[in-house]
């Protein structure tokens, strides 16, 4: 019970299929709060905060355990351990979308299908693999962010959303990021772009539905990458869409595309 509370789980919708959404780094769960409602009907619905979203008590933050993917994994196992989910869909964002990816090596049989919403295994451009950052770009961000913290985040949300300040959503994600507390905000987004799980994922044997923003800070050939690297059968759908958070920027667009890959049997 401690880690529901501690995660501020939230479990709706009465249906058998268990559907668990997991968020990014610099959000919590209220950024799936246009996917939701269409959910409920025929699903239960796991909704949670990552460890370190401002949403959640600081003082539970483990530097050590959140410096690599595979605490957030460990923590969505527990969640779902804890709840007695047999099997659910996971349905993930960005970086942390990887976590569902990991957590699904050990426990093939909890995850019928991973959805990937702009997910990535490793954002720094390295040889041959264009991630979307250079490593000159991280060192500027984070000394935006040891310097001047409220600026950085001020900076951040329009790049993310792909819009301008004066916006409700950038304003909405800004909110978000100011409520982390910021040595864990630095902590997390060292994490974020240092992180390269690359090698995981040929062993991830789940099917796969890769979803993509057309315009983002994560290339579609971060896209491509997975379904060539990945394990088990994968398919992808670049949405007509701008921006890092389609499903908070664009949700018509993003709702009836989730909701068709919840539907789509990719193994046949």
């Amino acid at each position: 019970m401690v880690i529901l509370q501690a995660h501020n789980v939230n479990v709706l919708g009465s249906g058998e299929q268990a559907i668990v959404l997991c968020h990014n780094f610099g959000t919590d769960q209220s950024v799936w709060k246009y996917l939701v409602p269409y959910l409920l009907e025929d699903y239960r619905v796991i909704l949670y905060d990552n460890m370190g979203a401002g949403s959640t008590n600081p003082d539970y933050f483990d530097f050590e355990r959140y410096s690599t993917l595979d605490g957030f994994a460990y923590d969505l196992l527990a969640i779902l351990d804890e709840l007695e989910v047999k099997s659910c869909i996971f349905i993930g964002h960005s970086v942390l979308s990887m976590a569902g990816a990991i957590a699904s090596i050990s426990r093939p049989d909890l995850f019928s299908k991973l959805i990937l919403i702009c997910g990535t295994p490793r954002p720094l451009n390295d040889k041959d693999y264009h991630g979307g950052f250079e490593q000159a770009d991280l060192h500027q961000m984070l000394e935006g962010m040891r310097s001047n913290f409220k600026a950085w985040r001020s900076g951040l949300a329009p790049m993310v959303v792909g819009g301008d300040m004066d916006s409700t959503l950038v304003q909405e994600i800004s909110r978000t990021l100011f409520n982390m507390r910021p040595d864990i905000a630095l902590s997390l987004t060292q994490l974020k772009f240092q992180c390269d799980v690359r090698h995981v994922l040929p062993m991830v044997k789940v099917p796969c539905h890769i979803v993509q923003s057309a315009m983002d800070m994560v290339p579609a050939e971060v896209s491509e990458y997975m379904h060539q690297h990945l394990g088990g059968p994968s398919v992808i759908e670049i949405m007509p869409t701008t921006g890092h958070l389609p499903h908070l920027s664009s949700p018509d667009i993003v709702i009836p595309v989730i909701l068709r890959h919840i539907n789509l049997d990719i193994t046949k």
